[in-house]
């Protein structure tokens, strides 16, 4: 049985005095597949390489998530040779934190309620150069009456709260590792949605900060929301780039071409397992992935450590195929 960090809620999790760390964040939705655990790898191996920490976090504040499913997902990883640093954190014991965020960005005028749903957001007209969804400011400069109104309309649904962007903040932009300059406009985002759980974006910068996190290693699907927590560390008065790098590495695809998902067949341990392929075998296809061992040959984690280069990482996604 994992042992989780306990002591998450009330206070900082690590001093700062601590050296930086990096870290990996798997949602607790279901086994982790070859997509997901090559990002765990490379995480990893980004961390160790520089002597940094590498610490674990399971990211179950949605509600639609199963924690129960973050052993499983913990014991996969280990089983690859990854190893981490201290007790993994669940973020949703870090819910006081989160909301101390949110008070201190309303405190700052920076907070409004929105009772827009998704479909009217899709569905409304977006201003010139902004990114496809983004939040048109319906409800940004409502009256007190209007706000009251707006409320009675929904109940007993209640508002989201969206962070207020600042004139002249709505552009962010970051030098990454791997993708060179990375630029976006930041649209006003949800903070905490309308049944009280808070929004991905303030919980990772708030939680990264707080672990000590300085170097994010994940999917390149997520380099767009980047700039958006960029801006949040600067509201919070939270480390940003340059102090924080970010490296967003290339997807694993299924054989269509599409997302690698569990339609594609064997894609988890668990799968491969039962075709009588064990995990060491696993860390050798995925090792080979990213050029860092030759086909059929068997490798540790730390004899991939010593090869890293991650100038010679590819920059482009790799094709999952069963027959490989």
């Amino acid at each position: 049985m994992l042992t989780f960090c306990t002591r998450c809620e009330n206070e900082e999790v690590i001093s700062s005095s601590e050296p930086g760390a990096g870290r990996y964040a798997p949602s607790p939705s279901g086994d982790l597949h070859l997509g997901n655990l090559r990002t765990a790898m490379l995480a990893w191996l980004f961390a160790r390489s520089t002597g940094r920490r590498f610490l674990m976090r399971i990211e179950d504040v949605d509600r639609d998530r199963d924690a129960g499913a973050a052993e499983g997902q913990l014991q996969d990883i280990a089983a690859l040779g990854v190893d981490w640093d201290g007790a993994p954190i669940l973020q949703s014991n870090r819910r006081e934190a989160h909301e101390a965020a949110i008070v201190a960005l309303q405190a700052a005028g920076l907070v409004y309620e929105c009772t827009c749903t998704r479909r009217e957001v899709l569905e409304a007209p977006s201003a010139p150069h902004a990114p496809p969804g983004a939040y048109p400011g319906t409800c940004r400069d409502r009256t007190p009456e209007e706000r009251a109104e707006a409320r009675r309309r929904i109940a007993p649904r209640s508002p989201a709260l969206r962070l207020r962007v600042p004139e002249g903040a709505g552009e962010s932009g970051f030098e990454d590792l791997l993708m060179g300059r990375v630029t976006g406009l930041v649209d006003d985002l949800v903070l905490q949605r309308g049944d009280g759980a808070i929004a991905y974006n303030l919980a990772v910068v708030v939680d990264d900060a707080a672990m000590g996190v300085d170097q994010v290693v994940r999917g390149d699907d997520l380099a767009a929301s980047t700039p958006r927590q960029i801006l949040l560390q600067g509201l919070l008065g939270l480390r940003s780039p340059p102090q924080v790098e970010y490296a967003h590495v290339p997807l694993v695809l299924g054989p269509a071409g599409t997302r690698l998902a569990k339609r594609d067949g064997a894609v988890t341990l668990g799968d491969l397992a039962a075709l009588g392929i064990g995990a060491g075998r696993v860390r050798s296809l995925l090792a080979g992935s990213l050029g860092l061992a030759s086909p059929g040959e068997r490798v540790t984690m730390r004899a991939l450590l010593e090869r890293f280069d991650p100038a010679a990482l590819p920059r482009s996604p790799w094709v999952w195929r069963p027959e490989d």
